[in-house]
């Protein structure tokens, strides 16, 4: 018999605690960005020296007529210092973290410094020297964005951003504080918009790629979880889909086929073990050959009863696959039972249940044991089906949700009949698969 499932209400032992919930975020959040960096530390702090680099090369252009001492000590002490915030970091550690905010401080304190300085000296005097006084502020949010930490990014945007514009207000109310007042506001404005803009675009390219490695982080962890218990098609298909609330189970339509050898238990007392065991692993090879046919997947072996699901595909095509592996095992049971009494062994009589509706379907782990296996009320009512095909003597049975699923009807040489005293609850219906005499 076909174990009862479950509604698909919310299952027991799989809530997750609030505390539990953030704890996991947090640790989840740690291996994305982990991921991003793998291998990349040391490129990082290269940026960082290249960054300085440019940005000493940069202002040498500009040297007599924009930047006094201070500006060189600056600039060194930066490079000093972001060089060696840098190796905190990429030391590990508790402070890591640590060292990263500080090390984004700094970066946006030398963008605000160079931009500040350069309204002072003259801001808007000429294309080139804008161009310098800008270039620290561009090319250390592209270095930001690089660690692929959103908040830290969105902390330098904002602070340059906050700070950029205060100094430009300022300069409006006291056109005497910046030099250049013709060409102050335009050549600040025009900045300042850019800089905004590619703010905004580093910061979502940033979450954007974070979002695709968490979902290819998650795919790959369920993949992987799914691959234990069934074929690599099947674990890619569930896994690209996002699962119920993270916990890796979905919510699919399927079909679902079980078999059941009719007067198992008679059988046994009538033959000794070794004969029944012989018998029923023939029963389990030819329904696995004929489900390995048809792609689908057993789900478990119940006694003598085997479990079949069919969960890829659109729903119709979940159908046809269905129906043509229980047709086939009718042939293989038939060819199987051709052979035991040739041999002068007893017969078998199997009957094969369909039936179709939405379920969960996943791994279901409760920390102590992780079954990979189908839940919801299409799995009751396949009990049920199964049980009045039993008492109607019926081979091969379908419930009627399964037969409106073949749009073109059922193969040729076979009909369905249907099976007007089955108790079966609204609004189920039970017919009988069988051939078709006038085909």
């Amino acid at each position: 018999m076909v174990p009862g499932g479950v509604g698909s209400p919310r299952l027991p032992g799989l809530a997750r605690a609030p505390a539990e919930s953030r704890t996991e975020a947090t640790q989840d959040d740690a291996a994305i960005l982990r991921a991003m960096q793998a291998g990349g530390g040391l490129r990082l702090l290269g940026l960082r020296i290249v960054i300085v680099l440019v940005l000493l090369m940069a202002a040498q252009a500009y040297d007599g007529s924009l930047h006094a001492l201070s500006h060189w000590i600056i600039l060194g002490l930066y490079g000093l210092g972001t060089v060696w915030f840098g190796l905190r970091e990429r030391s590990g550690g508790p402070g890591a973290n640590a060292y990263s905010w500080a090390g984004t401080l700094l970066n946006a304190g030398l963008a605000v410094y160079v931009i500040i300085e350069h309204m002072m000296a003259g801001g808007g005097a000429g294309l080139g020297a804008d161009a310098v006084s800008r270039l620290p502020a561009f090319l250390l949010l592209l270095q930001t964005g690089l660690s692929m930490r959103v908040a830290q990014t969105q902390l330098f945007c904002g602070l340059v951003t906050a700070c950029w514009g205060a100094a430009f207000l300022l300069g409006l109310r006291d056109p005497e504080l910046f030099p250049g007042p013709d060409t102050f506001p335009t050549a600040q404005v025009t900045g300042l918009a850019t800089f905004v803009a590619a703010g905004l675009l580093v910061v979502d390219g940033t979450t954007r790629l974070r979002a695709a490695v968490a979902r290819a982080l998650r795919m790959e962890h369920e993949r992987t979880q799914l691959a234990r218990f069934v074929p690599d098609a099947v674990a890619l298909d569930l896994a690209a889909e996002d699962g119920e609330s993270g916990l890796g189970v979905h919510r699919r339509h399927a079909c679902l086929m079980v078999l059941d050898i009719r007067g198992f238990s008679r059988l046994s007392r009538e033959h000794p073990p070794q004969a029944m065991v012989a018998a029923l692993l023939a029963v389990r090879a030819a329904a696995q050959a004929a489900v390995a046919e048809q792609g689908g997947l057993v789900d478990k072996y119940v006694g003598d009863a085997v479990l079949v699901q069919f969960v890829v595909g659109r729903p119709d095509a979940q159908a046809r696959a269905a129906l043509a592996c229980a047709l086939s095992i009718r042939r293989r049971i038939a060819a199987l039972n051709e052979a035991r009494a040739a041999e002068g062994q007893f017969t078998l009589r199997v009957v094969v249940a369909l039936h179709a509706g939405d379920l969960l379907v996943g791994v279901f782990d409760d920390g102590v044991r992780a079954e990979y296996t189908v839940l919801g009320p299409a799995m009751n009512a396949l009990s049920r089906i199964e049980a009045q095909a039993k008492a109607a003597e019926i081979e091969v049975a379908a419930s009627g949700d399964f037969l409106d699923l073949l749009p073109g009807g059922l193969p040729a040489g076979t009909r369905a009949v249907p099976v007007p005293r089955a108790t079966l609850p609204e609004p189920l219906t039970l017919f009988a698969v069988a051939a078709d005499p006038g085909a």
